[in-house]
């Protein structure tokens, strides 16, 4: 699968960016301040090694009994402190520039410029931050990366490799200084837009093994999608799930007909920058939909976006208000006010019964309205 889900974000889960330390400045920028150095923490007693160990101790718990692993690492994640050798490995050179324009931090949308004033995005607005913290970043990437490969080298001398389904993704992305923003919670690609791979080891999907997929995908797609490989049916849960199995995608390839579009939605009630533009903490809310090439975002009490990504990916030039774009943003509203329509509230019976039942009250023995 190509990296093209789009998931929602996390409103709890934020940086300590309004806390101080004894010296009276940001925790953020305290703490990336020394990214360039090793943890103190051993690299085979960090985060990605424990959760890699206790994966390995569950399969093993678990012998000839099937098994769902949801192998949540933390990092890479604030604090950016990687451990030695992984701190190590990149630098400077190695980063990408910001992907950001000076027009954007001239002219900000009212909820960007409100994100923009958090400590975690002034501090990755100065390019000695970046280039401290980002290679450290990338060392805690590739420390994944191999614990991932020691992962998949258990699997295989467990004789588990031809049986198990992998799939890597991640709950969102990071700016690190994209936009003029850190963290996350808003819908530019750097934030939104998370990776997304599939490896079926099944003969049936040997017709895509190593293909990209460009369809839209979202991250509620992934429960439908592990009931079907487990032998389930979701289509016998759609009455709940509001996602689409992935497993035809990965065994056939591209689908004739398959989403128009991708959704997201945020809540930031928790961020200092919900105060800054005077909103209650239910008035806090944002919505996102694209068709792969436009990119629509609604902001509860504020004006909207929208963005062209065939033509500027980068996100750089907001075309909400362009006479020539009405068109396009009718269409995409439309879509998202059907979205909210489409909501699964009927969660106790299934659809399937529903239809079953539809119009057998009398012979169900249930009588009224009989004169």
């Amino acid at each position: 699968m190509r990296d093209r889900g789009y998931a929602g974000v996390n409103p709890w889960h934020s940086a300590a960016n309004s806390a101080e330390g004894e010296s009276g400045e940001p925790l953020s920028g305290w703490y990336m301040r020394y990214a360039h150095l090793p943890a103190r923490v051993k690299e085979e007693h960090s985060e990605t090694a424990y959760t890699t160990n206790r994966a390995m101790d569950f399969i093993t718990e678990a012998g000839d009994q099937p098994w769902c692993l949801h192998l949540s690492y933390i990092k890479p994640h604030w604090p950016y402190m990687a451990p030695a050798p992984y701190h190590a490995l990149y630098g400077p050179e190695d980063i990408l520039p910001a992907v950001r324009s000076d027009a954007e931090r001239e002219r900000p949308h009212p909820v960007v410029e409100a994100f923009m004033g958090h400590g975690e995005s002034s501090e990755f607005a100065r390019d000695e931050v970046r280039e401290r913290v980002i290679p450290a970043y990338m060392g805690l990437i590739t420390q994944l990366d191999d614990h991932l490969g020691r992962l998949v080298d258990f699997l295989e001398a467990k004789g588990l490799r031809e049986n198990t389904v992998i799939v890597v993704t991640s709950d969102h992305g990071d700016y690190l200084g994209d936009h003029w923003l850190g963290e996350k919670e808003l819908f530019h690609e750097p934030s939104a837009r998370i990776p997304l791979i599939v490896v079926d080891p099944r003969r049936d999907a040997d017709a895509t093994r190593g293909s990209r997929n460009d369809q839209l995908v979202e991250a509620i797609d992934l429960v439908p999608t592990f009931v079907d490989y487990a032998g389930g049916n979701s289509q016998a849960l759609n009455h709940v799930l509001e996602g689409r199995s992935l497993h035809g995608l990965v065994t056939r390839g591209p689908a004739e007909t398959w989403r128009r579009y991708a959704f997201s939605e945020a809540d930031y009630a928790w961020r200092p920058a919900r105060k800054e533009l005077g909103l209650a903490p239910d008035e806090a809310r944002a919505f996102m939909v694209t068709d792969g090439r436009w990119k629509y975002v609604h902001y509860a009490n504020h004006p909207p976006q929208l963005f062209d990504l065939a033509t500027d990916p980068g996100e750089l030039e907001d075309l909400a208000h362009r006479d020539g774009c009405r068109t396009v943003r009718g269409e995409l509203e439309a879509a998202l006010n059907d979205w909210f329509k489409a909501r699964r509230l009927r969660t106790t019976i299934g659809n399937d019964e529903v239809e079953r039942r539809t119009g057998t009250a009398r012979k169900r023995g249930i009588l009224y309205g009989i004169w």
